[in-house]
């Protein structure tokens, strides 16, 4: 097991092959986001030149590498917090926008990055958790999230939570971190 800034990694062996799996800092929410497959250094020519085998993917330990992972990320729950901190402040933003401005290019652009932060941190209802810090409905949320997405703010994921943000949103979000009162 290996961990630095950009994440952390399990490696399992198996025959000839060693099994690297690696997830991004902060906490982990499921199996990893890379898995990459190499020979090991022990390993025979003769082993390599049979190539990858579906028996050692089967024999994969995912569930085991998902446990280590968890164990060696143990800082998981303060990043957790640290990013519910600043979604948290960032919907205090979006509620003083939407009052003083109504749906403008700001408060769409500001929704689509904490949405998109709620999602990327494996929220399960990050609408929900939107509508309620906003202080608007579920409804009203979802309609914004939708104008995000059709004035080009927020792309579409297929099936998922989510999306990115497109240069248009972070455009308007550095003119945000840019303003002395913002």
């Amino acid at each position: 097991m290996r961990a630095d800034e950009n994440g952390l990694e399990v490696a399992q062996k198996q025959g000839a092959w060693v099994i690297r799996m690696w997830w991004p800092t902060g906490p982990i929410t499921g199996g990893p986001q890379r898995v990459t497959i190499e020979q090991a250094d022990d390993a025979s020519a003769r082993d390599v030149a049979r190539g990858i085998s579906t028996t050692v993917l089967r024999r994969l330990d995912l569930p085991g590498a998902v446990k280590s992972a968890e164990e060696l990320a143990p800082t998981g729950q303060e990043v957790l917090t640290d990013v519910s901190k600043a979604l948290s402040q960032g919907c205090e933003t979006a509620r003083v926008l939407l009052e003083n401005e109504g749906v403008s290019e700001t408060y769409l652009a500001m929704l689509a990055f904490i949405y998109k932060g709620m999602a990327d941190s494996g929220a399960v209802a990050p609408v929900r958790w939107l509508a309620e810090r906003i202080g608007r409905s579920t409804e009203t949320i979802k309609s914004h999230l939708k104008q995000a997405r059709r004035d080009g703010f927020l792309t579409t994921i297929a099936g998922k939570a989510g999306g990115e943000l497109t240069d248009k949103a972070n455009t308007v979000l550095s003119r945000i971190t840019a303003e002395p009162d913002a």
